[in-house]
């Protein structure tokens, strides 16, 4: 039953972003920016939380679950270090995803041939 909630939940965030897509003029790096922000502000007053909960990677593997673990980040950090965990808790919280984006792109950048225009 996991799965199908996952698959759910997951589907209906790709749903929401395919439908901005066809119905707005908003640029696929503006949705991805708003996803984000949307995952932090409802991440940052504990709505997010449920909604892992209830579906699991369905609700993690979004760009929505990555502004919610930098909400996260940030909560915890601003718990331990005062207000100096604005700045370092959500980079300390998503720095191994930060990396394996980077590193992956660079490793894509190297063995690929781009191709003028």
């Amino acid at each position: 039953m996991i799965f199908l909630k996952a698959f759910i939940v997951g589907g209906l965030i790709c749903v929401i972003g395919q439908l901005l897509i066809d119905f707005t003029k908003l640029t696929p790096a503006r949705i991805l920016v708003l996803f984000v922000c949307l995952g932090v502000l409802l991440g940052g007053i504990g709505i997010y939380d449920k909604l892992v909960d209830f579906a699991g990677a369905g609700a993690t593997v979004p760009l929505t679950g990555f502004g919610n673990s930098l909400a996260q980040g940030v909560k915890q950090a601003v718990r331990e270090k005062g207000f100096l965990g604005v700045v370092t808790g959500s980079l300390s919280a998503c720095s191994g995803g930060i990396t394996v984006a980077l590193l992956s792109g660079l490793i894509v950048a190297f063995v690929t041939k781009p191709k003028d225009k």
